[in-house]
């Protein structure tokens, strides 16, 4: 898998360069912004710093998700609430805290990719709750005739949800399904995910919390 590198410090740039190479990736660094927003198109997945010295990383997952929806695995010092919330809340496909260890990123990055390469199911499959349309194969979620725009990860929710509708889904059940492996998946990712889809239909009634289980997608 070819691994845009986005990362200003020399060490762990090149450590982690050498983790990707030896892990059967191929790495490419890039040090600003900029040069993530001119070279996405050359690269399967990006590994990005939030630190980088032209534009902040949250800036550039925003600029890159208006043209892309190429998985993000964001890997930042910054750790605090705010930023991991925003970060998931722009598209991307997860988020780690460094330090971290070598084992858990590159189970993350094979669990993005896995999900990012799925094939598409042969039939058509079409599921609808009041005026709320998700079409499961296109990847397309209308509300009253309108489209909405999801990202990847909030439409994998959804359609995780829609997919058994009218059936309660545990939360282990979502994170399994949505993020590959609930032991690493975050938990708050789940609850920020399912936040803004439930903005962006804004037909909350749709979709149920259970309260200490789950959720379902209409009755």
């Amino acid at each position: 898998m070819r691994v845009l590198l986005a990362e200003d410090d020399d060490g762990v740039a090149g450590a982690l360069t050498e983790a990707l190479y030896d892990n059967g990736h191929l790495p490419a660094r890039v040090l600003r912004g900029e040069d993530v927003l001119a070279r996405h198109r050359q690269a399967d997945l990006l590994l990005l710093d939030l630190g980088l010295p032209d534009l902040d990383g949250l800036e550039v997952l925003r600029k890159l998700r208006a043209v892309s929806a190429l998985p993000v695995v964001v890997l930042t010092a910054r750790g605090d609430e705010r930023s991991v919330v925003r970060g998931l809340r722009l598209g991307a496909d997860d988020y780690l805290v460094k330090p971290v260890r070598l084992a858990e990123l590159l189970a993350r990055i094979e669990a993005v990719s896995r999900r990012a390469t799925a094939p598409a199911a042969p039939a058509s499959r079409v599921v609808r709750v009041g005026d709320v349309e998700v079409d499961l194969d296109a990847r397309r979620v209308t509300v009253g005739g309108a489209e909405v725009r999801l990202t990847a990860k909030e439409f994998e929710v959804l359609a995780a949800l829609a997919a058994r509708a009218g059936t309660a889904v545990s939360r282990q059940q979502l994170m399994d399904e949505v993020w590959g492996d609930a032991f690493l998946a975050v938990s708050r990712s789940l609850d920020v995910h399912l936040t803004q889809v439930r903005a962006k239909l804004g037909r909350p009634e749709v979709l149920t919390t259970i309260r200490g289980f789950g959720y379902r997608f209409g009755d």
